[in-house]
């Protein structure tokens, strides 16, 4: 029990020189990457950079020790941020104090619903938000936080509450653009991009980040208009709970939602990739606990939701993690940053930061997903679109649920329709197929198989019907059995069971037996509690198809 809540109690057993010697290396590393990106991350989400800083320190703690992942690095991310930055906006009414303390509430609210969720086994939750939904919104996202960084790299205020006003807005002020801190943007990404081309996963950021300091600190571009991040208080966090409650926040509740929804979900999809990488399986229960409690750390440390990002664990794994540990070297780096380098910080130009999430957020434009899409499946590629436009019009939460509610209804379109199939045989084999697929399978003489090739509900009963139906008026003249092949169908329920046996007395006034063939199990506890069985004889499992056509081709010749 003690290393299910505590995975850190199984590999901390095993831990060895070699194994502290990679941690070591890959925590100073990530703390390199994330020192630069969290700050950038905490601007995104309208606090001041430390708030992104004490994310990933308080964070990355309390997951070393309850999460599953061995690589995982945890942190703001660009999504995220930009979700608590354009929502929080609207609440706090300028006061930045009060902006702080929603985004701590957050942070706390997302905790709860996380071990709620830990509590009633709710990991299954993911599987609301697919992938394609996931690529449309990412890809909105990705748009968005470009607009917002847009205004920084040419220098002017921008401005907008939406996308098509920020656009309206950076068009007008671009005569006014600063030329200087434009080309010291423009250099900036440059760097970045062939950084990680030249030396793929090391924390080119860092580098990049010390030169701009040093750049401004000893020469006179601090005169040509460049804002810097200003004076970062140097020490640890307080820890104290968020004075503000929920009551007196509209919006904190599906904020907070989105928030756990979002991190949950990009958590798990780094978590697994990384596990499938490097030979082991993560608990998706358990990483609710171990978000839930990280959240609530850092809530209590003055920061916002943290997750679990691909791209900051993908510098973790790269430079030789091999357990959390890596995330305690990384937090005891940044302790020491925090007490001791923060003086230096303060001349940052925020040009930089707006170049670091730029290059950073390019990813989530996937580009072929997208054209991939369109190719296979046009519907999906729909549904994408939805999430990318939503995200643009209504903004990330608003955007997200659109795209996921028109999946739904897709979904729920999709089971109302299934497939019914109408089977002949393979020649020369006792295999029966899609005779629509397989044109050239032999047709069974006054025989009708069928197969329902989806659970049977009450919402698709009389789509099924009229489909059986259809086609046993087509044959009625010659038709004397048919077979329902339910080795497709998980399940039915009681609407289902009584559409069955209306069917069977229907077909009875015409003559025309009605068999079942292959029905698992569930199917027929329920079709034994509706006394079908004195209907249709025994219903087994083992009574394939072919046998049943065996038996009504010999009643047929009698």
């Amino acid at each position: 029990m003690a290393s299910k809540l505590l995975p850190v109690t199984d590999w901390i057993k095993e831990y060895n020189i070699k194994t502290f010697k990679s941690d070591s290396l890959a925590g100073l590393t990530l703390a390199a990457y994330g020192i630069p990106v969290s700050l950038a991350y905490a601007t995104l989400a309208g606090l001041p950079p430390q708030y992104g800083i004490y994310g990933y320190l308080i964070g990355g703690i309390f997951y070393a020790l309850l999460g599953t992942c061995k690589q995982l690095a945890i942190g703001p991310t660009s999504a995220i941020s930009l979700l608590v930055g354009t929502t929080i906006a609207g609440m706090a009414h300028g006061d930045l104090q009060r902006w702080s303390e929603i985004a701590s509430l957050t942070a706390l609210v997302f905790a709860v619903m996380a071990i709620i969720a830990y509590l009633l086994r709710l990991s299954g939750i993911i599987n609301f938000i697919s992938e394609t939904v996931l690529v449309g919104f990412k890809a909105g996202a990705a748009i968005t936080i470009g607009l917002t960084q847009l205004p920084k790299l040419f220098g002017v205020e921008g401005g907008g509450n939406n996308f098509l006003e920020r656009i309206f807005t950076l068009f007008q002020q671009i005569p006014e653009m600063n030329s200087i801190v434009f080309i010291f943007g423009i250099s900036a990404i440059i760097l970045l991009i062939v950084g990680e081309k030249i030396a793929p996963g090391r924390p080119i950021a860092i580098f990049i980040v010390v030169l701009s300091i040093i750049l401004i600190s000893i020469t006179s571009l601090e005169h040509y208009g460049f804002k810097t991040v200003g004076v970062i208080p140097t020490g640890l966090p307080e820890l104290y709970l968020p004075s503000i409650r929920i009551r007196d926040v509209d919006g904190v509740l599906p904020l907070a939602m989105a928030c756990f929804l979002l991190s949950y979900i990009e958590s798990i999809s780094a978590g697994r990739t990384l596990a499938q990488k490097n030979g082991y399986v993560i608990d998706p229960r358990q990483e609710l606990l171990a978000l839930g409690i990280a959240n609530a750390a850092v809530a209590l440390g003055q920061g916002y939701p943290v997750a679990g990002g691909l791209s900051q664990s993908a510098v973790n794994d790269t430079a030789g993690a091999k357990t959390p540990l890596s995330l305690l070297f990384c937090s005891m780096t940044i302790v020491v940053c925090l007490l001791f380098l923060t003086g230096y910080i303060q001349n940052l130009p925020t040009v930089i930061l707006a170049a670091i999430v730029l290059v950073s957020v390019r990813g989530l434009f996937n580009i072929q997903e997208m054209k991939y899409l369109y190719r296979v499946n046009k519907q999906e590629f729909i549904v994408a679109m939805i999430a990318l436009v939503g995200v643009l019009i209504w903004g990330i939460l608003t955007g997200v649920l659109v795209a996921a509610m028109v999946t739904l209804l897709l979904l729920l379109k999709a089971a109302s329709k299934p497939n019914v199939a109408f089977l002949g045989r393979i020649h020369g084999t006792r295999i029966y197929t899609d005779m629509a697929r397989h044109p050239d399978n032999e047709k069974i003489e006054n025989v009708l198989i069928v197969r329902i090739e989806s659970s049977i509900y009450y919402f698709n009963v009389e789509f099924i019907k009229e489909k059986i139906l259809e086609r046993i008026y087509q044959e009625q003249g010659s038709l004397k059995t048919v077979i329902l092949d339910l080795s497709s169908s998980p399940r039915i329920d009681i609407a289902g069971a009584r559409f069955l046996k209306q069917l069977f007395v229907d077909l009875q006034t015409r003559n025309i037996n009605l068999n079942i063939a292959e029905a698992l199990a569930e199917v027929r506890d329920c079709l034994r509690a509706e006394n079908l069985e004195t209907l249709f004889g025994h219903i087994s499992r083992s009574v394939s198809v072919d046998d049943l056509v065996v038996r009504a081709t010999q009643n047929n010749k009698q």
